[in-house]
């Protein structure tokens, strides 16, 4: 039976919600030249690889702030912890804004805003357990990864339209303004903890950092999970980058191919929305990373070969909503199994696995592309390793945690 020998705070509500637009803020910024980048080459007058830095820069810099970052937010906590992202995140995007003429200073403010997101990113086990009972954390977790599609939908659909209607210096200076303007809301009123914890006496305290490192990596389970994590991330991460040169191959044309994309993160948008709060209702963890990794799988196989726009669209939205809604299960079991390890420790290592092969793949899919328009080969070997994913998710363990309802 689920002890309930503690309160729960309606408060909780009000640190998801600024986290959650800290969430989507950072995205935004991230994200905000992929949608003009021809506009941004010649705006700055640089070759379009400088561009496509500018948003590499996260992915590289994620690798190496994001232990210290989980450290810090296991260390200090959430208020200060997060509260380093939202300040550089601030600051760095409101300096975007400011010097947004100069190429080389917007790249110093892009590389500033990276450094503070792993602190954003890496805390969202970590705000659950804060504030959350167990029964809604694979909820919260899933809330928060659908604010980061969220932004990226934002970004996709706005920036077009403010660089058209306004021009680049305008646009930099809004999502400047408002990006600060929303980390200052989030330090307001984020909070700590409430006044008492939101799970049984005693259940809301963690082993050191380095002695939860130790403890993770001596976890059979978290041992499988990462590898999970680094082959599901990784080929979401490369077929981002890639749809337009996945699709256009079999005839269809660029329009098509970004309207797939969104669909994509549409689809993980519900996924992410729906699935968890199913997760929590029922207390089953593997079942729904199991069947998210299976029923991924029609969808990856759809947009290597679908010939129809119709079947392309929906193998989109059906990738994006499975493949994607396991992310936050995962990071809630990821809590559960490495107990009592701290939190942002170990959903870090799965984000820094999936950043890593992120990269791998993506250079991955060029190498094995060479003297060829066509993808075919990597997504055949994709979906060689889904296959493999659906057998290491089958040799986890169920979360005891979550059945008997501790922490």
């Amino acid at each position: 039976m689920e002890q309930t020998a503690f309160r729960v705070y309606r408060y909780r509500w009000v640190v998801l919600l600024v986290y959650v637009l800290l969430n989507a803020l950072m995205q935004v910024q991230w994200i905000t030249f992929a949608p003009i980048t021809s506009e941004a080459v010649a705006f700055y007058g640089v070759p379009a690889i400088q561009i496509d830095l500018l948003s590499l820069i996260f992915m590289i810099v994620y690798i190496f702030v994001s232990l210290p970052a989980s450290y810090a937010i296991d260390t200090w906590g959430i208020r200060i912890g997060i509260g380093i992202g939202a300040v550089l995140m601030g600051v760095f995007g409101f300096m975007k804004g400011v010097c947004g003429s100069s190429y080389a200073l917007v790249a110093v403010a892009q590389v500033g805003i990276a450094v503070g997101q792993p602190f954003v990113l890496n805390s969202v086990t970590k705000v659950g357990v804060r504030w959350f009972p167990l029964r809604e954390r694979a909820t919260q977790a899933g809330i928060s990864v659908l604010a980061q599609f969220v932004g990226i939908i934002l970004a996709m659909v706005l920036t077009p339209l403010l660089f058209k209607k306004y021009g680049m210096e305008t646009l930099l200076m809004i999502y400047g303004v408002v990006t600060l303007a929303g980390a200052v809301i989030f330090l307001i009123f984020n909070r700590e903890r409430p006044a008492t914890p939101p799970c049984p006496r005693g259940q809301d305290e963690r082993i050191a950092v380095l002695a939860g490192l130790k403890h993770i990596f001596r976890q059979r389970d978290m041992i499988y999970l990462l590898l999970v994590f680094f082959i599901a991330l990784g080929i979401f991460n490369a077929v981002t980058t890639w749809i337009e040169q996945i699709v256009r191959p079999r005839g269809f044309d660029i329009t098509q191919a970004g309207v797939t994309g969104a669909l994509m993160m549409s689809g993980g948008i519900l996924g992410a929305a729906i699935l968890p709060y199913f997760s929590d209702r029922l207390r089953k963890r593997k079942i729904f990373i199991v069947a998210t990794m299976i029923l991924a799988i029609p969808g990856l196989a759809g947009l290597a070969f679908a010939g129809s726009y119709e079947l392309l669209l929906a193998s989109s939205l059906a990738f994006g909503f499975f493949l994607m809604a396991g992310g936050p299960i995962g990071y809630q079991y990821s809590a559960e199994i490495c107990y009592p390890a701290p939190e942002a420790t170990s959903q870090g290592l799965l984000l820094l696995a999936g950043q890593i092969s992120g990269i791998v793949f993506v250079i991955g899919m060029d190498v094995l592309a060479a003297g060829s328009d066509s993808k075919t080969l990597a997504m055949i070997v994709f979906l060689v390793l889904m296959a493999l994913n659906v057998f290491l998710t089958t040799r986890l363990r169920e979360s005891t945690l979550v059945k008997s309802g501790g922490i």
